[in-house]
């Protein structure tokens, strides 16, 4: 055998080691740790095309990076669904999704994100501040009623759930009465982020967003006849407002095609597309960050000296966040398709090809994070890639930011001798991480 020939063995060898270690991360076992098979994957082939998959996955920081910031790449999109998955067209939760923030490019993407770059911008969030704080206070009292004997609770179910979905619910306008109900729909319709989706995700998924279009559609039509202080009244107020402007544009230009370029440049969204972002606000705004609070918390119970450093100097706060982020982040991958042949980690993907960033790797990568299995709240280097990055950035990160730092810094004062009560239970996901169940102790 040449030397050229055995190259092309080892190489080949070295991509099904790969193939067999990627498997194994869906593997359930793996949802404990998958970053032990993610760093042998990354070492073996940082960027792997999975032909039965048809997707390449890339498990670099520099990589992922480019991937997700570069207008080489775009999301799966409506157009994407009729030509390559028409099948799915039929659910509702397809043509939610692929019309949506998330199912969008470009011009289309930049114009439902618009609204809520304003509504999630810095000043809003400094008005949150308190009424987040308000609400992690009630709800570590409950958590500390509910361990007053000694005994254990779930801390996901009395603190990392309703937290979220206390903070995003008030913001949009739900009532607190619905918004346990939206728990469970948040969950089902979250089944549209995995990367393989079962006749079961999809079921649960239709119904999940049936409701809750039809929810917040109602929801519009209240705060239209009652306006209140809340997202769905100012989205109204702010497609109400352009639309004027687009009619006053129009009527002064004078004519029909001066009309039709105004509405171009306003275009205000549709009633679907208001309802359609109340949903991916309230999905979103909770699903993700529900897994945060409780990985983070468990992070810090797994490293009692990180946790003892951030009782002493609270300033440490906002980079245990991001360390907590980093280190077991709620998303693990997430997709982007090529526009254009494009090269990414010395690998050719075609026009329309896809690759898979590995975002979970991506923030463990050595190159980018000396000792990055650490997990370390002094840690220099807090860029991460767990809310993304480029035009599909989560726009909802400053307000997962300020819950994480408001329940841990409140959680580890109240609570000195907050331990584990037992093995927390992971979620069921390829790509969501987050607990089912984190039974705590108050007085461990």
């Amino acid at each position: 055998m040449n030397a050229s020939a055995a190259e092309q063995t080892q190489t080949g060898d070295r991509t099904a080691n790969a193939g067999g270690i990627l498997l194994s991360v869906f593997a359930p076992e793996a949802r404990e740790n998958p970053y032990a098979p993610l760093a042998e994957l990354r070492r073996l082939a940082p960027v792997l095309h999975h032909e039965e998959l048809d997707t390449r996955f890339l498990t670099g920081f520099a990589d992922c990076q480019a991937a997700l910031s570069s207008p080489a790449f775009a999301v799966p999109d409506r157009q994407w669904l009729e030509r390559e998955r028409p099948e799915w067209l039929a659910h509702p939760a397809a043509d939610y999704f692929y019309t949506s923030l998330l199912g969008t490019n470009g011009p289309a993407h930049e114009r439902l994100r618009g609204p809520l770059v304003r509504a999630f911008g810095p000043r809003r969030m400094g008005a949150l501040a308190a009424a987040v704080e308000k609400t992690v206070d009630e709800l570590l009292d409950r958590f500390a009623d509910a361990t007053s004997d000694g005994g254990a609770a779930d801390f996901q179910d009395l603190v990392g759930y309703p937290l979220p979905v206390a903070v995003v619910g008030g913001l949009i306008g739900v009532p607190p009465a619905d918004q346990e109900h939206f728990h469970r729909l948040g969950r089902d319709a979250a089944r549209l982020l995995e990367p393989v989706r079962s006749d079961e995700d999809w079921r649960l998924a239709d119904r999940a967003v049936t409701a809750l279009r039809a929810y917040f559609a109602r929801l519009l039509d209240e705060r239209r006849a009652r306006p209140a202080e809340d997202l769905a009244t100012a989205l109204l107020a702010q497609a109400a407002a352009e639309r004027a402007g687009t009619a006053g544009t129009a009527e002064r230009a004078g004519t029909a095609e001066a009309a039709v370029n105004a509405g171009k440049a306003e275009h205000p969204l549709t009633e679907q597309e208001l309802a359609d972002t109340l949903v991916l606000v309230f999905v979103a705004g909770f699903e993700t960050t529900a897994g945060l609070l409780g990985l983070s918390v468990h992070a810090l119970l797994t490293h009692p000296e990180q946790a003892a450093q951030l009782r002493a100097d609270p300033g440490l706060l906002p980079g245990a966040v991001e360390e907590s982020l980093r280190w077991d982040g709620p998303v693990l991958m997430t997709e982007r398709l090529a526009t254009r042949p494009t090269e990414v980690g010395g690998v050719t993907v075609p026009a329309g090809g896809s690759v898979t960033t590995v975002l979970g790797a991506a923030n463990r990568d050595p190159r980018r994070y000396p000792d990055p299995d650490a997990f370390l709240v002094r840690r220099p280097e807090r860029h991460v890639l767990s809310f993304g990055a480029g035009p599909h950035y989560c726009f909802g990160a400053a307000l997962a930011r300020l819950e994480g730092a408001a329940l841990l810094g409140r959680l580890l004062t109240r609570f000195p001798r907050l331990a584990q009560a037992g093995p927390p239970v992971r979620r069921a996901s390829a790509c969501l991480r987050s607990f089912d169940a984190l039974p705590l102790a108050a007085t461990g």
